[in-house]
């Protein structure tokens, strides 16, 4: 099984920059595809960004495009979102997710994905 924890959350200002970091422990995650999602009080986990096992897909919620980057680093087992441009529409606890499953990737259904970390808040102010 795939542990992961995520970092990085925090307060920050509206137009301001957050960098999160999900690091995966159990398990090298190198030949897994994984993704940040997110859920604000009274909503469903929502898709944010996935990025394939090799870094050479990544995907983007039509809210967060041109803003968040998605990246990977597999030799320190970690991934990352970067998020510039910050609304505060973005205040939510953000998730980082692994599929350890053999099969297609639908990357924005959150019950495609096997492990989640514990969540790290996000609070933009306007």
């Amino acid at each position: 099984q795939v542990q992961l924890v995520e970092s990085g959350g925090g307060l920050a200002q509206a137009g301001g920059s957050l960098r999160l970091s999900c690091t995966a422990s159990g398990r090298a995650i190198s030949t897994y595809n994984m993704g940040w999602f997110r859920q604000a009080p009274g909503s469903e986990r929502e898709f944010v960004a996935a990025i394939t096992w090799s870094g050479s897909g990544t995907y983007y919620a039509d809210s967060v495009k041109e803003r968040f980057t998605i990246s990977r680093d597999n030799a320190k087992n970690t991934m990352y979102l970067e998020m510039n441009s910050l609304k505060p529409e973005d205040t939510a606890v953000y998730y980082c997710g692994v599929v350890v499953r053999y099969g297609g990737f639908a990357y924005s259904q959150a019950s495609r994905y096997d492990n989640w970390g514990q969540g790290t808040q996000v609070t933009v102010s306007s």
